[in-house]
C-alpha cells in the first residue's frame, strides 16, 4: 500500500510540472488587436495611440516610462485566445497610465516578459502556459502630433 502511495505521488508530481513547464511563445500584431472590437469591449477607446519600437512618430513631449506585466486564466482558451485576452489587460493598464499622465500615447513599446526586450514594428510577444498566459510591456508615454 505504502509503495503504491509513492508511486502515485511521484507520478502526480511528474504530471503538475510537466503542466506548469509550459511556456509557449506567441507572437501577434498589436495592431490588429488595438482595432479589434475585442478592444473596444474592454475600453481601449482610440483617445491613446499606441506604437511600437521603431514605429515612426513625431514626439511632441515624453511624460516617463512604464511596464505593465499581466496574466490571464489560459485554462480551456487556446494559446492565441488568452494571449489576446491578457494583452488586452496590459494595453487597458497602459492607456489609464496614459491618460492619468496626460499623454495622448504610448510610444517605443517593447515587449518585456521576463524582464528579456522583443523589439517588433508590428507584434507583441506573449507566453502562454497550460495555466497562465502572460503579457509585459514596457512604453513611455508621451504626447504626440
Amino acid at each position: 500500500m505504502r509503495r503504491f502511495a509513492l508511486i502515485a505521488a511521484t507520478a502526480l508530481l511528474a504530471v503538475a510540472s510537466t503542466a506548469q513547464a509550459r511556456d509557449t511563445r506567441v507572437e501577434q500584431s498589436l495592431h490588429e488587436l488595438v482595432n479589434s472590437a475585442e478592444a473596444r469591449n474592454v475600453g481601449i477607446d482610440g483617445s491613446v495611440k499606441f506604437y511600437l519600437a521603431g514605429e515612426k512618430v513625431s514626439v511632441l513631449q515624453r511624460l516617463g516610462e512604464d511596464v505593465t506585466n499581466k496574466k490571464t486564466n489560459a485554462a480551456n482558451k487556446s494559446d492565441a485566445e488568452a494571449c489576446r485576452w491578457v494583452a488586452l489587460s496590459a494595453l487597458r493598464a497602459l492607456q489609464d497610465g496614459a491618460k492619468s499622465r496626460g499623454a495622448n500615447a504610448v510610444v517605443d513599446i517593447v515587449s518585456y516578459y521576463k524582464k528579456n526586450e522583443f523589439k517588433s514594428t508590428t507584434n507583441y510577444e506573449c507566453y502562454a502556459g497550460t495555466i497562465l498566459a502572460g503579457v509585459a510591456l514596457k512604453g513611455i508615454y508621451a504626447k504626440v502630433k
